[in-house]
C-alpha cells in the first residue's frame, strides 16, 4: 500500500473524472457546499467516507497517513481524539 496521502488536487481531479466536485458531493451529502473542502486539509472521519464513497475507493487509499502509522500498524482514531482531549 502508497504510505502517501494523495494530493488534493488529484483527489478533486478523481472527482472531476467522475462529473463530480465536493461541493456536489457535500450537497448530496446535506451539508454545506463548502464543508468537505475541510477535509482535504485536516482529518474529520465522515467527510473521508463520503470523499472516498464518490470514488469507489476506501479513505485509507486517500489518507494512508490518516489511518497507519509509521510501521503501517493501524492507527486508533478514537483514542487519538480522547487523548487530545485529555
Amino acid at each position: 500500500m502508497n504510505r502517501t496521502d494523495m494530493h488534493p488536487a488529484d483527489i478533486i481531479a478523481q472527482l472531476k473524472k467522475r462529473n463530480l466536485s465536493l461541493a456536489a458531493v457535500s450537497r448530496q451529502a446535506g451539508l454545506s457546499s463548502s464543508t468537505l473542502a475541510n477535509t482535504l486539509s485536516r482529518p474529520w472521519p465522515k467527510g473521508e467516507f463520503l470523499i472516498a464513497q464518490a470514488l469507489g475507493i476506501d479513505p485509507a487509499e486517500i489518507w494512508p497517513s490518516r489511518y497507519f502509522d509509521r510501521e503501517g500498524n493501524p492507527i486508533d482514531r478514537k483514542k487519538l481524539i480522547r487523548d487530545r482531549r485529555e
